[in-house]
């Protein structure tokens, strides 16, 4: 996959998954505006770590509609254009129905529903609207797994990954004939920093075993996904959902 002078904006992209996203855009030649929120120091080392050049930072809180105008006029101005949206920011809050409180309970949903989905809407939104101009360009959204398989623990990130991909959907339709392509990847459990506490404790086992392969995927697994849908000849998958989940949850 060619991605040679692509202008990519990547949310969430200072750690983890957003990180590895960046690392193999840049590796096969694209230019990467790394998003963050508050991990200022981790996304300036993550602009040290890509390959090439013209790459750049930059800040935003999700959670401010006219904050993420203004995040995607500053890419367009910085880039000239942007050819690729990955939407990756997202916030994970636990709140089992039986250990929160009811204000506890709403602002987890608050949260989580406005970074999550509210977010990526409106980056989608106004990336489309630079794509439209610029004769087209794609758009991948982060789901996961637990749109499919239910969340308990932390319903509103299973509500909100569900609504990504009904979005993604309804964009798919709604923007092809611009050439703008939608897609989506739903990975299961990451090996991230975010997540290793959970892999590294009493859980760790159980969750590494819902897979056959009896472990979890590595971010450059997911960040392949990614890449693929973003990738030119893929154009009639627009609209898909790409489990990468080692086989821990297969949907009919």
């Amino acid at each position: 996959m060619n991605f040679k002078d692509k202008k990519i904006l990547i949310t969430g992209a200072a750690r983890g998954l957003g990180k590895a996203i960046a690392i193999a855009f840049a590796e096969r030649g694209g230019h990467v505006a790394i998003h963050y929120n508050t991990s200022e120091t981790e996304a300036i080392q993550t602009l040290k770590e890509l390959p090439g050049e013209n790459h750049l930072t930059i800040q935003g809180d999700l959670q401010d509609a006219n904050k993420i105008k203004y995040l995607v006029k500053n890419v367009e101005k910085q880039f000239g254009r942007i050819d690729i949206l990955v939407n990756n920011a997202a916030v994970i809050k636990y709140h089992p129905f039986v250990d929160v409180d009811y204000e506890e309970w709403q602002n987890a949903w608050n949260e989580t529903i406005t970074v999550n989905l509210l977010a990526a809407a409106n980056l989608s939104y106004c990336a489309a609207l630079v794509m439209k101009k610029n004769g087209g360009g794609r758009i991948v959204n982060v789901s996961s797994r637990g749109a499919f398989r239910g969340e308990p623990d932390m319903p509103a990130y299973g509500a909100s990954k569900a609504g990504m991909n009904a979005m993604s959907q309804s964009l798919a339709q709604a923007l092809g004939k611009w050439n703008i392509f939608v897609g989506a990847v739903a990975p299961g459990f990451i090996e991230t920093d975010r997540v290793a506490p959970i892999l590294n404790g009493e859980r760790g086992e159980a969750i590494r075993n819902q897979s056959p392969l009896g472990r979890v995927a590595l971010p450059e697994e997911v960040a392949r996904g990614v890449l693929f849908l973003a990738a030119e000849g893929t154009e009639f998958m627009t609209g898909a959902i790409l489990d990468i989940n080692g086989a821990s949850y297969l949907r009919s």
